[in-house]
């Protein structure tokens, strides 16, 4: 790993979620020399990746990271050949609809469909959810076990009251999902929101993302329609990729180490 870049990757990753930090605070978040830290801001700001707040002395992400992202969402071939489908989901359901694919112990949102109602809604593409506590995350985690290992064998955090952190009562749940090829999520990551997801599958057989529809708390569980909705959207979805199948293979036991 190169330094340089790893430490540019760690002052960006630091400034996520709106965050505005001055040069101390990052020296602390990363504990590196402010003198360090300094130059790579610096280095960052040369390049549009980091801006200076107006007035002041504190440092936010920069506007030449949404271009970054834009390109990157534009290359997706998943993201291209699933908006259609995701679109015919949301007006079908009623409900906003999302894709998803894997970001470390992360699930990033590259589309989001709001629902069709006229509502004012906020969106969400480039937002995201810890894995363990998403129906897309959960579907992803299902059918990687190495990323499921490497998971579980930390502390999980909890969102809201109903995230599941035990890690014995995850794995239980990502083995029937990779069984049954759906995962739900109720109220853990946001209070009043819950989702279902389903696998999109390439070419490979591999699962390279998931779909989900996001339901009001209010009107859970969802039902049969909803279901077969999304069972087909992610079908249609992995067709237009190449699978051969779908739902895909649960992955085959690994022996224990």
């Amino acid at each position: 790993m190169i330094q340089a870049i790893d430490r540019a990757a760690k002052v960006l990753a630091a400034l996520q979620g709106a965050r505005h930090l001055g040069i101390t605070a990052l020296s602390a978040d990363l504990g590196l020399p402010a003198s360090t830290v300094h130059g790579i801001v610096k280095s960052l700001q040369g390049h549009g990746l980091v801006a200076k707040e107006p007035g002041g002395n504190r440092y936010m992400l920069g506007p030449a990271l949404l271009k970054l992202s834009n390109v990157y969402l534009d290359t997706l071939d998943v993201r291209a050949r699933s908006m259609r489908w995701t679109l015919e989901l949301a007006r079908r359901t009623g409900l906003s609809t999302r894709l998803g694919v894997a970001l470390f112990d992360e699930v990033i949102i590259i589309h989001h469909n709001q629902r069709p109602d006229g509502s004012q809604q906020m969106p969400e593409t480039g937002l995201s959810i810890p894995a363990h506590a998403s129906a897309m995350g959960k579907v992803l985690l299902a059918y990687t076990p190495e990323h499921e290992r490497e998971l579980l064998g930390r502390p999980l955090r909890s969102l809201t009251g109903s995230t599941v952190i035990d890690p014995e009562v995850l794995a239980v749940q990502l083995a029937e999902i990779a069984s049954y090829g759906i995962a739900t999520e109720e109220d853990e990551a946001v209070l009043g929101e819950s989702s279902v997801a389903a696998p999109v599958v390439d070419s490979r057989g591999n699962v390279i993302a998931a779909v989900a529809v996001v339901i009001p708390s209010s009107e859970w569980p969802p039902d049969s329609s909803i279901l077969n909705g999304l069972r087909e959207t992610a079908r249609n979805i992995s067709r237009e990729l190449g699978a051969a199948t779908w739902p895909p293979r649960a992955p085959a036991p690994t022996a224990e180490a």
